[in-house]
């Protein structure tokens, strides 16, 4: 179609024509005003015939050649008829974009499923149907929480924080282990992927049990050695320089003994069924009295500051054991790592986000790059000083665990040379005052 330069000036002659010729032939038969309205009659109805002209083509869906039109009526078709021209393309385009998502997604292992707004399944590849046991097209549309029922999943994906992916067993049988991560994308839409990690899940428990097994074998053994260490120290014949050869194997032996028991700790703590602590009232007070008392014994021969600073009435919900493990751990770590002449200030209070438990010190401190791996097993930011401190590598290891089991997290703040504060947030929910007929000690 070849658009029309000027529309509306075609128009204005029709027009134009139509009224001087109407007036003319009303005069000649000196009918003016009946042989003009009558003209306009017909220039109207000229009007509504291309008007249905134009209806017809538009309601057939505009597949249908355009109607052979001229003035303003072409104009208008020929701009519809651009619009539906370039429409074409984009859905063809769009088209060949999803023909290719679809392809790609197909040929990933990983299980993927798009979801709508309100968790609906819009389209899942050929590694979902298999993984997650989706039939097609029998569950599209239906929403994929009635197919995973797993409970940790429907918080997951009720929660709205996706940061992390999610591992699970498939129910009912439980012999596959998954793990699901969620991206949130467009207008209210979810990109599911699942990814079998039976595998890795099956080695990683190996590990586990291997590294249990070990440390329980290597336990006995020496226990013996060190009852042999210690009675041959204590014997007064024994010439100097053998006796020193014996304290060293000592102080060897017993930071052998304090690796292995945490060792067992954290696999005691990985192996654990229950993923969540129990919500036993934990009187946190009374727990960092203690722990304050435990400081002062191994600082007692160092010029060490400690400060407690500690809400009295401020509990906690979970395991005592297991919050003594990771609280003293933090605190070791910090008379560890604090010079002679240095402050260590414990803290506990609440505020609007949960409550936070606080060991700041003005140690060495840790680098920015090397904050995110001290949580690792056997991670060290300086080993040779670690390994003369008496450090096993594993005290972070095991913070990060309990809390992990009690819905806290870990967050450190460190200078180098200036120090630094380990902060440990539990969520409101695991908060409590302290129980009327309880005391702040026990």
């Amino acid at each position: 179609m070849i658009r029309d330069p000027h529309p509306w000036k075609l128009e204005a002659w029709r027009f134009g024509a139509v009224l001087t010729a109407g007036t003319l032939v009303g005069w000649w038969v000196g009918h003016v005003f009946a042989i003009l309205f009558l003209a306009m009659l017909v220039f109207l109805g000229w009007h509504v015939f291309q008007l249905w002209r134009f209806h017809r083509w538009v309601r057939l869906g505009k597949r249908s050649d355009p109607p052979d039109t001229s003035g303003i009526w072409h104009d208008l078709v020929y701009d519809l008829y651009r619009l539906h021209q370039r429409s074409r393309k984009r859905k063809k385009k769009i088209a060949r974009l999803l023909n290719r998502f679809h392809e790609s997604s197909a040929a990933v292992p990983d299980a993927t499923v798009i979801l709508g707004k309100r968790y609906q399944i819009e389209w899942f590849n050929e590694a979902a149907g298999e993984l997650l046991r989706l039939q097609q097209p029998g569950d599209v549309g239906r929403p994929i929480t009635h197919l995973l029922r797993h409970p940790h999943f429907i918080a997951y994906l009720e929660g709205g924080v996706y940061n992390q992916s999610l591992e699970m067993p498939r129910l009912p049988d439980q012999q596959v282990q998954l793990s699901a991560r969620i991206v949130a994308y467009g207008d209210g839409q979810f990109l599911l992927t699942v990814r079998d990690v039976t595998r890795i899940h099956r080695l990683e428990s190996m590990r586990r049990d291997f590294v249990a097994n070990v440390s329980h074998e290597l336990r006995t053994p020496l226990t013996v050695i060190a009852g042999y260490v210690e009675t041959l120290v204590d014997d007064p014949t024994l010439a100097p320089e053998v006796h020193r050869t014996l304290q060293s194997v000592e102080t060897q032996a017993d930071r052998m003994r304090r690796i292995i028991d945490d060792l067992l700790t954290l696999s005691h703590l990985e192996t654990r069924e229950d993923a969540v602590a129990e919500q036993t009232a934990v009187p946190v007070p009374a727990l960092i009295g203690g722990i304050e008392e435990d400081a002062h014994m191994l600082v007692a021969e160092r010029d060490l500051t400690i400060q407690v600073e500690v809400d009295s009435g401020l509990w906690l919900r979970g395991t005592r054991s297991e919050l003594y493990s990771a609280f003293s751990n933090l605190v070791t770590n910090a008379t560890r790592y604090t010079p002679d002449g240095g402050t260590i200030t414990l803290r506990w209070f609440a505020d609007d986000q949960g409550a936070h438990f606080q060991v700041k010190d003005t140690g060495i401190g840790i680098p920015q790059d090397q904050i995110s791996r001290v949580t690792e097993r056997f991670y060290r930011v300086e080993s040779d000083r670690s390994r003369a401190s008496g450090g096993t590598g594993l005290g972070l290891a095991i913070v990060k665990h309990v809390l992990q089991r009690h819905g806290a997290t870990l967050h450190i703040q460190s200078i180098p040379d200036q120090g630094s504060t380990f902060t440990c947030d539990s969520p409101l929910t695991r908060t409590l005052q302290k129980p009327p007929s309880s005391t702040t000690l026990s």
